[in-house]
């Protein structure tokens, strides 16, 4: 191919193509990435020297960050003055997400061995353990959100990007039957509620999708409720968010960005880590957002680090 007859300041032509520091980055920035708000999250506290997979973000009650290690199934956490402690020991199950009840109790989602995944629910002190969704269910739980009753959805991590398995379930307050929402999803990831409960957000991993699904009640999906509002490209969406205005927040883990949504599902803005484009911090893999200050959030790399913007 030609090379265009007249050359910019700063930019190298390969074969015809604007070849720039935005394409040269181990994650080059999309048209999100150039039109829309950018900003950058700033390191907040270091976990351990040793490489972590860290998930499952949540404020407790007492403005505490709680999340886990993936391969241990540690709950640790965290408080205001960044003391770290651990809640609940390692142990065979595993974890992936969490979130916390009105009562004040932990429930603990994973997908355990990758072919037996659990709810369990502890006492703030990690005491208690309480199984919510058995094993024997056959359920992968990767994430889940409670609702203002009580109940809570969860996703379910099956299949792959050719078969659909996985998808979105709820479990009433009482901890009685299990309905499925959204099925036949390609790995269910991430699980987010919006303020007044009457839509959830789920992101579909496998096949680079974010749903809103609209519900006449908590176990019924509204007509034509259900929409794909954003098709994601490269690696891929994990945990999800919803702030108190709606705006959606879904780590990309691979790319070492959260985007940000509309109510609508339209992305309005993104929040990078720290040296993505040297291909460090990328697997952004969960995120929180500390109750009451709409504008600070605090997200997780699956190494020991978290960030904070």
């Amino acid at each position: 191919m030609k090379s265009p007859s007249v050359l910019l300041p700063g930019i190298n032509y390969m074969n015809g193509l604007n070849h720039n520091a935005l394409t040269c980055s181990a994650v080059p920035h999309t048209a999100l990435g150039a039109f829309s708000q950018t900003v950058e999250a700033q390191p907040y506290f270091n976990v351990s020297q040793a490489s972590l997979v860290l998930e499952g973000i949540v404020f407790d009650r007492n403005n505490n960050l709680l999340f886990v290690d993936v391969a241990t199934g540690r709950v640790f956490k965290l408080t205001p003055e960044r003391q770290l402690s651990i809640v609940l020991k390692e142990n065979s199950f595993g974890a992936s997400g969490l979130a916390v009840h009105k009562d004040g109790r932990i429930f603990i989602a994973s997908v355990g061995d990758m072919q037996r995944g659990s709810v369990r629910a502890i006492e703030p002190n990690g005491t208690r353990e309480q199984m919510i969704v058995a094993p024997d269910t056959g359920f992968l739980v990767n994430d889940l959100v409670f609702d203002n009753q009580g109940g809570f959805y969860f996703t379910d991590s099956r299949g792959n990007s050719a078969d659909p398995q996985g998808g979105v379930f709820y479990v009433s307050p009482n901890v009685g039957s299990i309905h499925a929402i959204l099925p036949g999803l390609a790995v269910g990831n991430g699980i987010a509620i919006d303020p007044g409960g009457s839509q959830i957000w789920a992101t579909e991993h496998a096949k680079n999708r974010l749903h809103r699904v609209r519900l006449s009640d908590a176990t019924t999906v509204a007509p034509f409720g259900s929409v794909v509002t954003y098709q994601f490209t490269g690696p891929a969406p994990d945990g999800a968010r919803v702030d108190s205005e709606g705006n959606v927040y879904v780590a990309i883990s691979g790319q070492g960005r959260v985007m940000v949504f509309n109510r609508n599902g339209l992305p309005i803005g993104q929040i990078v880590l720290p040296d993505r484009d040297k291909g460090r911090n990328l697997k952004s893999t969960s995120l929180a957002i500390r109750p009451g200050i709409a504008s600070c959030l605090l997200s997780l790399t699956a190494g020991p680090n978290l960030v904070e913007r």
